[in-house]
């Protein structure tokens, strides 16, 4: 086995530890479309009401368009978790934003290693 796919799935294993423990913390708290930004909401309504849209069927056919759609994923995810943030008491503000940005960083840097994988 190569260093890189041991490294790659090293990589996994710590991400998928972070992604529980979070999820973990998160499970006390309702899930709801409160997080999201009221005009994103409005625009989500919108293109739900018209159906899916044939965007979410097509496969990204290079790995450009795979870590262009990951970094858009990863900044959705980043901004979902500001927006928790702000709703959180101000003593444990500081400390969502600093995780909100560490583990968009590292969805960023997965992203990249994985676009350069054969």
């Amino acid at each position: 086995m190569s260093h890189l796919s041991i490294l790659m799935r090293g990589a996994c294993a710590c991400l998928l530890g972070a992604t529980l423990s979070v999820h973990a913390q998160t499970q006390s708290q309702p899930s709801s479309d409160a997080l999201v930004d009221p005009v994103a909401a409005r625009q989500q309504a919108k293109e739900i009401a018209q159906g899916d849209p044939a965007r979410w069927y097509r496969e990204d056919s290079t790995r450009q368009a795979q870590l262009r759609t990951s970094q858009k994923e990863a900044g959705a995810a980043l901004q979902e978790a500001r927006n928790a943030c702000k709703k959180a008491p101000s003593a444990e503000r500081k400390r969502c934003e600093a995780e909100a940005r560490a583990t968009y960083q590292s969805d960023l840097a997965q992203a990249k290693v994985a676009s350069q994988t054969p």
